[in-house]
C-alpha cells in the first residue's frame, strides 16, 4: 500500500482480529492510524478500543499473546508502521489473539 507524498500516511488501516476465546472468530474493521489531536494510534491503542479482552490491565496478568505474522510487536508500535511493514497482500493487517497457556 502507498499512499500520497503530501499525506502523512494512510486514511483508514483495515485490519482482521482473530480470536478463538469469544463467539466471533474475527473482527474486521477500518481503523484510523492518526487521532483527532495528531498523535500517531498504536496497536495498544486498536486493542483497548476495538478487543480490550486482549489487553491486560495496568497492573494486571497477561493473559493474551498478540501475534502478527509470527511475531509479538510491542503494544506501542505505531499503527501506520505495523500496516506499512507487516500488511498481507489484501492490505489488512491480521492479528491473532492466543490465549496464553495457563500453569
Amino acid at each position: 500500500m502507498e499512499y500520497p507524498a503530501e499525506e502523512s500516511g494512510f486514511r483508514y488501516i483495515p485490519f482482521r482480529i482473530y480470536q478463538t476465546t469469544t463467539e466471533r472468530p474475527f473482527i474486521q474493521k477500518l481503523f484510523r492510524p492518526v487521532a483527532t489531536d495528531g498523535q500517531l494510534h498504536t496497536l495498544g491503542d486498536l486493542l483497548k478500543e476495538v478487543c480490550p479482552s486482549a489487553i491486560a490491565p495496568e497492573d494486571g496478568e497477561r493473559k493474551n499473546q498478540v501475534m502478527i505474522h509470527g511475531i509479538e510487536p510491542m503494544l506501542e508500535t505505531p499503527l501506520q508502521w505495523l500496516s506499512e511493514h507487516l500488511s498481507y497482500p489484501d492490505n489488512f493487517l491480521h492479528i491473532s489473539i492466543i490465549p496464553q497457556p495457563t500453569d
